[in-house]
């Protein structure tokens, strides 16, 4: 059985989104069991009766507005921390939350700990493209600089993980720039290139444009945490964007439109359905001892459930423990 604990007080609907979600998880797997921790009161009446399901009460929550560091150390009892500490301890193999990005983040590292010889974990997460088959990304926000070195093992977390969880026999590797040409970028994109050109474990295709990302450029995209928070919410508000200016377009065009997205309606459902972020699962904090998935803060019920899908398939695959016996190998070298 693959335990996963999760935060059921951390997100904007919680619990009821949380509990709805592993309501759903526990009716489509039998090999998962789910600790739940919050406030017993709320969560019992969402809960659909289960033998794999266990609460472990608090009423101790961390809000989105906590200052990250702080708040792990003061909320002992926060649903998050308890969560983490479970973790830590080996009473589950995984957790998951949609609360405090931060806190999360602090969470990962300062309790459930860092893979030896990993100097930042990097958060990750896979992304829509056009051709359906998407991409991962990292860092996407949890660190506001990064080193060469930290983007070299940034491409091999990645490529371990789109191997093992995505099934890709060899990931492509691109490295984000500001072109393509080996020449470009800064100093440290250009040390970056240099470590990931002569790293043989990989397939790195070069430097990869922002503007191609959605095409397919590459099956792991890597870069700083700064650069990759601020593409991934571009792309985020773009899509959303274009999807309301279509809506008020229809709307507003007469019967003419309105008939058209009648004969239309499933090709935009599609469309919608193909950049919706969500239905690849959460972002991943990776280069952690375990794993440790961040969910939307907005997430719906199954937002949370591919969460907890995407949690179940790296615990099948043991993708983080085979980062970890590379990362000690390579360290003992």
């Amino acid at each position: 059985m693959k335990k996963i604990a999760v935060d059921a007080m951390g997100g904007d609907h919680a619990p009821q989104a949380i509990i709805e979600g592993v309501n759903r998880a526990i009716a489509t797997y039998s090999d998962i069991v789910i600790r739940l921790y919050g406030d017993e009161e709320k969560i019992r009446p969402l809960l659909k009766d289960s033998d794999r399901v266990e609460i472990v009460h608090t009423t101790e929550k961390i809000h989105s507005d906590d200052e990250p560091v702080r708040s792990i150390r003061k909320k002992k009892d926060a649903s998050m921390v308890l969560a983490a500490h479970a973790v830590k301890d080996g009473e589950v193999d995984a957790m998951l939350s949609a609360g405090n990005t931060g806190a999360l983040l602090a969470a990962g590292i300062f309790i459930v700990g860092r893979i030896k010889n990993i100097e930042r974990p990097g958060l990750m997460s896979s992304i829509p493209t056009a051709n359906g088959l998407g991409f991962d990304m990292l860092d996407l926000g949890a660190n506001a600089e990064n080193s060469a070195k930290q983007l070299h093992q940034y491409a091999i977390l990645g490529s371990f993980y789109a191997q093992h969880v995505r099934g890709l026999q060899t990931p492509r590797i691109g490295l984000l720039n500001n072109g393509t040409e080996a020449s470009k970028g800064d100093p440290i994109r250009k040390a970056a290139y240099d470590l990931l050109s002569n790293d043989a474990s990989i397939h790195f295709v070069g430097n990869v444009e922002a503007r191609e990302l959605l095409n397919g450029v590459a099956d792991v995209v890597v870069t700083d945490g700064f650069t990759g928070n601020a593409v991934l919410k571009t792309m985020e508000g773009t899509a959303i964007s274009l999807l309301g200016q279509l809506k008020t377009a229809i709307e507003g065009g007469g019967l003419r439109s309105k008939l058209g997205y009648l004969f239309l309606r499933k090709s935009f459902r599609s469309l919608k359905q193909s950049m919706d972020y969500s239905e690849a699962g959460g972002a991943v904090l990776f280069g952690l001892k375990a794993p440790v998935v961040k969910a939307h803060g907005s997430s719906d019920d199954s937002a949370i459930f591919n969460a907890i899908r995407q949690v179940r398939l790296m615990l099948e695959t043991d993708v983080v423990q085979k980062s970890v016996d590379y990362f000690q190998t390579e360290g003992d070298e």
